[in-house]
């Protein structure tokens, strides 16, 4: 029946096969949980595939990171064995899709935005700055050789760079012009959810919505990316970059004597004086209405004043990035920035976000999103979505949250046996924040634990946090050293590129020990199939940090759907939770063991952990046995 997957069947597979298949041919959306060894990225491309036979229709597959994209290559190369299928991996403009930003240093740290205007002036070729010999090298024939490749290798994202870097052709601009030819597309979130890449990214493609399949990849991260997609931020150190520019450029007159360095000085005036009124803790609330009617005050100035005045800081941004850009520079300009951040702030609603100002080191103002329905809008507006994650229960609270009416929805769970995976916890601990750091001697115990339970075995193990400050408190009492193995570390605001020198380093030798973070890249990004990683130590549950930002979002979704706490504190931290002990089990001669050290997983849901009061002697029979 499923004439495009090319493997043997696992239990459920052909199931989802079809559910899928079935209703992209009803234009339905599917919200899906599909549990380790299901083989998502498999059976979704098969079942989307078989769902447009016979049309023109393209399947988006849809990816949080570009490691993910590969797996889409391999999938799509397997299944090309059996039909003629053409994949083409998208990434954003950057120095892995352009030679010329790999080779110059001054842009290899630009936005992808940023990157675009500098692109569009040097495909020009009548400028200032010149033109892009990797551009003018496209012709017919390099995009005849590239269908060619692509149709024999089904590359994935690096492959194909390099095949265009041996012929001197451009990647990025080259996969445009490949697109109409493909039927399958992997490309990041951004290109169907930030609106003005999707309308490009669909041009490219040559289709309207209609005629789409989206397959959202790792689709319990999607919420919180839509969230951030839509929240805009002004900080403290922005303002004074901006400064600097206008000193740079003769601090240019907006509109009678108003320059652009007093408009810089009226947001930082507006900044101090929101800390001073309702700065409370870290960050706290403030009225949605409190920049728009305190620039009017100060200004002297009608809503439609403020407007224009705005525009005109705009416009003189967007001067000085026309400037950079005959220079063969990065169109960067603080200014725009910064009336880019007030134009949204005034026109964002309380409904939809909730504004707050912040103290510290860099305090800021910001307008936070907390409702991603309006982002998750093409979900609905395609032919037909899969949003699909070994971890997206429960399924009713997605669907609600991205506006998705009437699913498909169902779990199909790990076809892999349920004995290889055990999972235990504790009662005599906690990570709340009044216990960990109480004179009751909770802290002390909990790194007992992680010494003793470590100690019980010789296998790969990973130690998960609830935060980077945890982590950090157990290495400032030299907790790694009272293991007596190598140890490893996922460090804050860590480098990818050190963070997998980490990841090689730690696989290099067998029986070492990584401390990570619950949800972070680790966690969240990576697979350790076999022995690579056979023992979780999950110190803690990790609620997210009691904040105004949480306490908004907690009331969001207590008015929108009526369980505040469940969808805003006690999912997230399941889903976290789930994605990290999914690390040890990744096909069906893997074992592993996890241990949580948290009195508080009794009452959550969704984990199946078993109270032991002896995690030693489980990890010791455990491993014994296997």
């Amino acid at each position: 029946m499923n004439d495009l997957f090319p493997y043997p069947l696992r239990p459920g597979q052909d199931g989802i096969i079809r559910l899928i298949r079935d209703s992209v041919r009803g234009g339905r959306c599917v919200v899906l949980e599909s549990g380790t060894g299901t083989g998502k990225t498999s059976v979704s491309l098969a079942g989307a595939l078989e769902g447009i036979s016979g049309t023109a229709r393209k399947v988006v597959f849809l990816t949080r990171t570009k490691s993910q994209q590969k797996q889409v290559a391999v999938e799509a190369r397997a299944i090309g064995a059996r039909t003629d299928v053409i994949c083409i991996a998208v990434q954003g403009r950057g120095p892995a899709t352009c030679p010329m930003m790999l080779s110059d240093r001054d842009l290899s740290d630009g936005t992808s935005e940023e990157l675009s205007k500098l692109c569009a002036e040097l495909k020009k070729g009548t400028g200032p700055a010149g033109k892009c010999s990797y551009f003018e090298n496209i012709g017919s024939t390099e995009v005849e050789a590239c269908i060619s490749f692509i149709r024999a290798r089904h590359p994935d994202p690096e492959e194909f760079r390099d095949f265009c870097a041996a012929r001197g052709i451009c990647p990025y601009e080259t996969v445009k012009k490949l697109l109409p030819y493909a039927n399958v597309v992997s490309a990041p979130y951004a290109f169907f959810f930030i609106p003005a890449i999707k309308n490009h990214f669909l041009q490219w493609m040559g289709v309207s919505d209609r005629e789409v399949v989206v397959i959202v990849d790792e689709a319990h991260n999607l919420p919180s990316y839509l969230r951030d997609s839509m929240t805009c931020r002004c900080t403290a150190r922005s303002l004074d970059l901006a400064d600097s520019e206008a000193d740079r450029n003769g601090n240019p007159l907006l509109v009678q004597d108003i320059s652009c360095k007093d408009i810089v000085q009226l947001m930082r005036d507006i900044m101090a004086d929101a800390q001073k009124e309702y700065l409370r803790r870290e960050s706290d609330m403030i009225p949605p209405d409190y920049l728009g009617e305190e620039m009017m005050v100060r200004l002297g100035m009608t809503s439609a004043g403020v407007r224009d005045l705005v525009m005109r800081l705009a416009e003189v941004g967007i001067s000085i990035e026309e400037s950079k850009k005959a220079k063969r520079k990065l169109p960067r300009s603080h200014l725009s920035s910064l009336a880019g951040f007030i134009c949204a702030w005034m026109s964002f609603d309380s409904y939809s976000h909730v504004f707050l100002v912040s103290g510290g080191d860099n305090p800021y103002l910001e307008a936070y999103c907390l409702d991603p329905g309006e982002a998750a809008e093409p979900l609905s507006t395609c032919l037909s979505s899969v949003s699909m994650s070994g971890t997206l229960s429960p399924l009713k609270d997605y669907a609600g949250e991205m506006g998705l009416e009437d699913p498909v929805s169902e779990v199909f769970p790990s076809p892999f046996p349920k004995e290889n995976l055990e999972v235990f916890y504790v009662n005599d601990v906690s990570t709340k924040f009044s216990e960990i750091n109480s004179d009751d001697g909770t802290y002390d115990r909990l790194k007992r634990y992680v010494v003793d339970i470590v100690g019980a075995s010789d296998r790969s193990t990973a130690v998960f946090f609830p935060s980077y400050g945890v982590m950090e408190r157990f290495v400032e009492d030299k907790v790694p050293d009272a293991l007596g193995r190598e140890v490893y570390f996922e460090r804050r605001g860590m480098p990818q590129s050190e963070l997998m020198e980490q990841i090689s380093d730690f696989l290099g030798k067998e029986g070492s020990v990584l401390f990570a973070v619950t949800g972070g890249r680790v966690s969240e990004g990576l697979d350790f199939p076999g022995r690579q990683l056979e023992l979780a130590v999950i110190v803690g549950i990790p609620f997210a940090h009691p904040s105004a930002k949480q306490d908004a979002l907690i009331g969001y979704c207590q008015n929108r759907f009526g369980n505040g706490w469940d969808m805003a504190v006690r999912v997230p931290a399941v889903r976290k939770m789930r994605q990290a002990i999914g690390r040890l089990i990744r096909s069906e001669g893997d074992r592993g063991m996890a241990v949580i050290l948290d009195r508080r997983v009794a009452s959550l849901d969704g984990l199946d952990a078993k109270l032991t009061s002896d995690p030693v002697a489980e990890v010791r029979r455990f491993f014994q046995s296997h």
